[in-house]
């Protein structure tokens, strides 16, 4: 049955409401009560450890998907609508076979404006005045990339070495103001660009996108173990770029991008410093070891 007409035939069983009584309440209320019927009767069928049930589960999502149909009724929805949009929202969230087509946003740029497909970038720990330690980045031709980076912070969390996210979203995203910055590579052949793709507002908006994951990633071991993030988080990123070439990518590009990013960092972190080979063809960043 199309999910349209089961709305149809599911709104001649829903009783007006009562000239006091919101009329959203009674069905969102009913879909509260109908999911947790579904839990309770799964909870019988583990707890008597058998495979009987079916029908009395099949009955209760019955109920769950009547109660849906009614509620978006009540809040002017469709849906059909509502079912398109969540699967949209899964394809953005999670990879599907096969691989989308790689995006390369400067492939019609001059050669010297190209992110470099193929590279190296050297962390290099060293001691400063007022007893510091900063982080010097060298690029493969052995020139510094950018101006040495300390943690910048109360507490020594080794941020700085932060700039391995950049690089990151430049391997996984074929995206990062601040590695075209870092690396040289602005696109000055095109002004318009050049200020609003690779300018001060869109490396202020990466680098806030490195702290805001980076604060949500000490209460999560640094992604140690994991492969995911919540999705609340890559929604803000999906916000804050929404402006920006990068928007054409899926969330799910940016969770890998940030996994990248962190596998790479606990290395640098570990060996306090060393070197990364950044591969835009293969979509990869790696840690040499030493």
């Amino acid at each position: 049955m199309q999910l349209a007409r089961y709305q149809q035939a599911a709104l001649k069983t829903l009783q007006p409401p009562t000239p006091d009584t919101d009329p959203v309440l009674v069905p969102l209320l009913g879909l509260v009560g109908e999911v947790g019927s579904v839990a309770a009767a799964y909870k019988k069928r583990m707890r008597d450890g058998t495979t009987t049930g079916r029908q009395q589960l099949r009955e209760e999502l019955g109920d769950v998907l009547w109660y849906i149909a009614t509620l978006a009724h009540r809040l002017d929805l469709d849906l059909e609508d509502v079912a398109a949009a969540s699967l949209e929202k899964a394809k953005d969230r999670w990879r599907v076979t096969p691989e989308p087509e790689r995006v390369h946003f400067d492939a019609d740029y001059p050669h010297h404006e190209q992110l470099p497909r193929r590279t190296t970038v050297t962390f290099t720990p060293t001691p400063a005045e007022n007893d510091r330690t900063v982080v010097v980045l060298t690029r493969e031709d052995g020139t510094p990339a950018g101006d040495p980076l300390t943690s910048a912070s109360h507490i020594e969390d080794d941020y700085r070495f932060h700039d391995a996210f950049h690089l990151a979203h430049a391997a996984v995203l074929g995206w990062s103001p601040v590695t075209r910055f870092l690396l040289e590579r602005k696109r000055r052949s095109r002004p318009g660009v050049d200020e609003a793709e690779d300018g001060g507002r869109a490396i202020a908006i990466e680098e806030g996108v490195s702290a805001l994951v980076f604060t949500y990633a000490t209460r999560h071991d640094f992604f140690e173990g994991t492969r995911h993030v919540d999705h609340e988080l890559l929604d803000t990123i999906d916000q804050m770029t929404a402006h920006l070439e990068v928007n054409v990518l899926r969330t799910a590009d940016w969770e890998r991008a940030i996994m990248t990013g962190y596998d790479v960092w606990r290395q640098l972190r570990k060996h306090n410093g060393g070197t990364v080979e950044l591969d835009l063809d293969n979509q990869t960043l790696t840690f040499i070891e030493p």
